[in-house]
């Protein structure tokens, strides 16, 4: 397959699973074709499909977070209407309605990740004080009421998909996200 021919079927598997879960890719083709190769190059030189938009350390564990789709994407499609790599838009986009714009890098940044952002807290760091990053606090878990549950909760870090298992699914029914993807949540 040709470097072409592969990044137009990657894009329109993108865009097919997108669908499927709900988003939308930028109708843009040509601009969506070049994050395509983007993200076909990534694989190909760190094995796996980092943002084209963002600088991969090549580390899979360290730039985990930035694995197309990136866990900034819902909180960016919330706020800003598009992806930090405008790869994914919103409705509003796609008709039209609304426009595109820059959309600031989260990754990094020191904006508190909450769940309620769509972002999962654990192992993250909260905003710096005079001592630099902190971690967030857990909860004890005595305090929640889930304690009890035979089984371990998994979230999705790229939508926020729970489910109790021995160990999180192959891959996000909601999203489509790969198994590394997943947090122990409780």
């Amino acid at each position: 397959m040709t470097d072409d021919a592969a990044a137009e079927a990657l894009r329109r598997r993108l865009s097919e699973e997108a669908e499927r879960s709900g988003y939308h890719l930028n109708p843009d083709r040509e601009f969506t074709l070049g994050l395509a190769r983007g993200l076909l190059v990534n694989e190909s030189r760190y094995g796996y499909q980092s943002c084209p938009c963002r600088l991969a350390s090549g580390n899979a564990d360290e730039d985990r977070d930035i694995v197309c789709p990136c866990d900034y994407r819902d909180p960016d499609l919330a706020e800003h209407g598009a992806c930090y790599c405008a790869l994914y838009v919103t409705q509003e986009v796609l008709d039209g309605t609304a426009k595109l714009h820059k959309v600031p890098e989260r990754r990094g940044s020191t904006v508190p990740r909450s769940p309620a952002a769509g972002l999962g807290t654990a192992g993250r760091t909260g905003p710096a004080g005079p001592g630099g990053a902190r971690p967030f606090p857990a909860a004890p878990p005595s305090a929640h009421p889930w304690a009890g549950l035979p089984y371990p909760v998994w979230r999705c870090r790229v939508c926020g998909y729970l489910c109790a298992r021995d160990g999180p699914p192959e891959v996000c029914p909601v999203c489509k996200a790969k198994k590394d993807r997943f947090e122990r949540f409780w």
